[in-house]
């Protein structure tokens, strides 16, 4: 009879056991998630405050361009050129991140 009694405790006991183990590996999962989902969207807050930053220099570049008419175009292109492919590689990121979930 004691044994008995001893065998239920212990597969009781096993159970909670296995129970809080697979109920802290969900929290631990569900939490890594939470943290994921916030991580994606810090970056793409990021990314667009970066992009928005990088428009409106060029708006003041370019309100500063008329002001003067000096001859230095080219290296203008060559800042544009820059920017859109900073742009580029800001959504190719961004998409890796979306992709990874």
């Amino acid at each position: 009879m004691m044994m008995m009694m001893m065998m239920t405790m212990m597969t009781m006991m096993m159970m909670m056991m296995m129970m809080t183990m697979m109920l802290t590996m969900m929290m631990f999962r569900m939490m890594m998630m939470m943290i994921m989902l916030m991580m994606r969207m810090m970056m793409m807050m990021m990314m667009m405050m970066m992009i928005w930053m990088m428009m409106i220099q060029m708006m003041i570049d370019d309100d500063e361009d008329s002001d003067d008419d000096s001859d230095d175009d080219d290296d203008d292109d060559d800042d544009d050129r820059m920017m859109i492919m900073m742009m580029m590689i800001m959504i190719r990121k961004m998409t890796m991140m979306l992709m990874m979930a």
